[in-house]
């Protein structure tokens, strides 16, 4: 038995809607409630004949029509917000003309905001590159970029960006291990530029969907998980104390080369293998050793 193939998901994609000033139409609009007052004072007023009575009906049933259908076709855009226009749920187009506006009264008219929204995510625990359970949260700066995506693409699309957000950030901080004492990785706590830039693409491809922009995105929290925070703390300070020792080493051994290069070079003094390795033990603890050396005055020989 043939499956049947899912049929895709029509996109749609915001253009601009036919739509005029509401200022223009209000002008026409009072103009029209002027006279219809104007009938039903001079009719009041007067002792029309038969024929004026039936012009009287006929212009007091329409005028009240065109009023009404008039009012019905104002709508107010604020600045940073837009009107996505439908013809029995067909899509027109979306005005993004702020003030009053006027479209016909049986169009639809849906209100959506452009304007930029900031989400701070709650701390989710993630494991990161190295499986270290860690807690992340991050501050997303988002607008709706292409309105028509936002309302018809998605169901709730402020729903589709929460979720988007802790996806990304999920797989964000699987990516990179939290830290690296060696500085030889991108690390989640020492690149945040580079952390923020991937994370910020990653958003853009996942709310592209939905007509979602990120203009700024960013780690506003990043920590061990408590349960492995204090064995954590001990290993950076174990690795930190080793990576000093290392370093520490390395010096000692070039200024302990250094120091016999010039001593041969300027002849001040004909070392022996063994004066040699005594020289280079005693320099070693001189510059390795964590305490003050309290130097021993020998007086005879090397041997005695």
């Amino acid at each position: 038995m043939s499956q049947i193939p899912a049929a895709a998901m029509s996109t749609t994609r915001e253009r601009a809607a036919w739509s005029t000033s509401g200022y223009l139409v209000l002008g026409v609009f009072l103009v029209l409630l002027a006279l219809f007052l104007w009938r039903l004072t001079s009719f009041a007023g007067g002792q029309p004949s038969d024929a004026e009575v039936a012009t009287f009906v006929g212009s007091i049933f329409l005028l009240p029509v065109a009023l009404v259908v008039i009012a019905k076709g104002f709508y107010m855009i604020q600045p940073n917000q837009a009107a996505a226009i439908t013809l029995f749920a067909s899509y027109r187009g979306t005005d993004r003309n702020a003030g009053l506006r006027w479209v016909w009264p049986w169009m639809g008219k849906t209100r959506i905001s452009v304007r930029a929204n900031n989400v701070v995510s709650e701390k989710l625990k993630v494991n990161d590159l190295r499986g270290n359970p860690i807690e992340i949260a991050t501050n997303v700066v988002w607008r709706v970029a292409d309105t028509a995506q936002a309302l018809f693409d998605v169901d709730d699309y402020k729903a589709f960006v929460l979720v988007q957000i802790e996806a990304a950030v999920r797989s964000i901080g699987s990516r990179y291990p939290y830290d690296d004492i060696e500085h030889h990785e991108v690390t989640l706590r020492g690149h945040h530029e580079v952390i923020n830039a991937e994370l910020r693409d990653e958003l853009n491809a996942r709310l592209a969907l939905a007509g979602i922009t990120v203009d700024e995105c960013g780690l506003t929290h990043l920590a061990y998980a408590p349960e492995i925070a204090g064995a954590m703390l001990r290993r950076q300070q174990a690795e930190a104390v080793i990576a000093a020792r290392r370093k520490l080493v390395e010096g000692a051994v070039t200024m302990v080369e250094m120091a016999l290069q010039q001593l041969s070079e300027k002849n001040v003094v004909h070392l022996d293998d063994e004066r040699r390795a005594a020289m280079v033990s005693n320099l070693m603890v001189v510059l390795c050793g964590e305490r003050e050396t309290q130097p021993i005055v020998n007086t005879g020989t090397l041997y005695q």
